[in-house]
């Protein structure tokens, strides 16, 4: 016995959860519906208004995934559970077409996109602009000073600690 969407009237409808329209729409067709078409489907029947479908979509989906009684059967289309007997479920739902892999190439050092010309290139352009020399900066600083700044900053910590 099967129930048809015209036995309700238009309040009924409007009243009714959208998922059991939905669950009455897919039994009525006795065919899955991609989700946007199930969704546009029950969004006309309701009387939507655009914002009220952007309000509901959502949610809708969120049922359709929650509620035991639908299932989707591969690139967003949806159906009735009952529909797949439980021996049959994983031949027949995830049909979608399997990508092909492509075969990586392997290069060898010949097909590298960068070469050993090309990187000292590279760091001759990193020199350009740089107005110190790393050897200078080195002899300028002051290794014993910086070690004497660390050693008062330690023993400030230690009386700061002594004082608590």
């Amino acid at each position: 016995m099967t129930v048809s969407l015209n036995q309700y009237s238009h309040e009924e409808i409007q009243k009714m959860p959208m998922i059991e329209l939905a669950s009455l729409l897919l039994a009525e067709e006795r065919k899955s519906f991609h989700f946007k078409d199930l969704f546009n489907r029950l969004a006309d029947l309701k009387g939507y208004t655009e914002k009220q479908k952007k309000d509901a979509i959502a949610q809708f989906y969120t049922d359709l995934n929650v509620e035991g009684r639908f299932l989707t059967v591969g690139e967003n289309m949806w159906g009735l559970k009952r529909w797949y007997p439980v021996e049959k479920m994983d031949e027949e739902v995830n049909v979608a077409p399997k990508r092909k892999k492509k075969a990586k190439k392997k290069k060898d050092e010949d097909e590298l996109d960068i070469v050993d010309e090309d990187i000292e290139i590279l760091d001759d352009d990193l020199d350009i602009g740089l107005d110190y020399d790393a050897e200078e900066l080195d002899e300028d600083f002051d290794d014993e000073a910086y070690d004497e700044d660390l050693d008062e900053a330690y023993d400030d910590d230690d009386e700061t600690e002594d004082r608590n």
